[in-house]
């Protein structure tokens, strides 16, 4: 009898083989001359070969449908293993609206208006500013935006980026390393990823360098080729950074500037390099811009009003 050796990578074994290792069992109903053995990460499957090749083929497969879209189910694993056609067809619904299948796999859609004008305006264009005030979902539609290129291998990497600069604290008295000291810098980074890629991969992926989440000052000297890459918090560039930023970009890479010029932390007669950018970069064509306002507040329903209430002293 042969045997053969299936490993997963990158994927979490307890939800690929299901609660009580129902895949396993479904499996099983489909492919009663194999011997299927689940065992960590890995499957041993024995039987005779040209049974094993039809069983790997189906179980790549699953594995291909489940590192889309993040989740399998009986009807998912019946469909494709009795499948007579090519690779499984889109689900119902606007396939186009979905940005991408996130944990568990939730739909990760842009929202509202100015949402769905920065999907588009990516797909026509190599580099987008963002500007809006907070819980607009610059960030986040922009981080979907990164992960579904990279889903879909039109870049090889994903590099998040923004300042470290200081709202009124001081990093040297933060505990720890550098790695420590600016870690709570990026967590609105690492908290969109992982709404959109599953613990296991997103770990493998940072480990393999294929995400890259780094303060600005790191992107000094590098050019940026085949990658998606964000500013994030942008309105607390410098001149000098912004234009060190921008000029690292590479071939087939793309470029989204976010940012809040409502939210500089800036000292005072420092002028955002977002800001200049903005209007230096205006009528440049491949060069987009998109502005959200509190129309586009996906957060909690006082986040608007707390918005609006701080425009009109911000405008006396």
């Amino acid at each position: 009898m042969n045997e053969r050796i299936i490993e997963l990578t990158e994927i979490n074994p307890n939800d690929f083989f299901g609660a009580q290792n129902s895949t396993i069992s479904q499996l099983k109903t489909y492919f009663p001359k194999i011997k299927i053995v689940a065992r960590g990460n890995k499957l041993k499957i024995y039987g005779e070969p040209e049974i094993l090749d039809e069983f790997e083929k189906r179980v790549g497969m699953l594995i291909k449908y489940y590192m889309k879209y993040n989740k399998l189910d009986e009807n998912v694993i019946e469909r494709l293993i009795t499948s007579t056609g090519k690779e499984d067809k889109p689900q119902s619904g606007k396939v186009s609206d979905v940005l991408v299948h996130g944990v568990s796999g939730k739909q990760i859609k842009a929202q509202t208006e100015n949402q769905r004008k920065m999907v588009s305006l990516m797909t026509k264009n190599d580099m987008l500013f963002a500007v809006g005030p907070a819980g607009t979902g610059k960030t986040y539609t922009a981080v979907a935006l990164a992960v579904r290129a990279l889903k879909e291998k039109e870049v090889r990497r994903i590099i998040l980026t923004r300042p470290a600069v200081e709202s009124g604290e001081n990093l040297g008295f933060l505990p720890g390393d550098l790695k420590e000291k600016l870690d709570p810098y990026m967590q609105p980074l690492y908290d969109a990823l992982r709404d959109m890629i599953p613990h296991e991969r997103l770990e493998s992926h940072l480990e393999k360098g294929i995400i890259q989440i780094a303060p600005l000052a790191f992107m000094r000297g590098r050019t940026l080729d085949n990658a998606f890459v964000i500013l994030d918090e942008a309105q607390n560039t410098t001149h000098a950074q912004m234009k060190m930023f921008l000029t690292r970009m590479g071939v087939h890479a793309k470029f989204i500037i976010t940012g809040d010029p409502g939210q500089i932390d800036l000292p005072r007669k420092q002028i955002s390099g977002l800001k200049q950018a903005l209007l230096a970069l205006k009528d440049i064509n491949g060069i987009a811009q998109v502005y959200l306002d509190d129309k586009d507040v996906v957060r909690h329903r006082l986040i608007k009003k707390i918005i609006k209430a701080y425009k009109s002293i911000e405008t006396e």
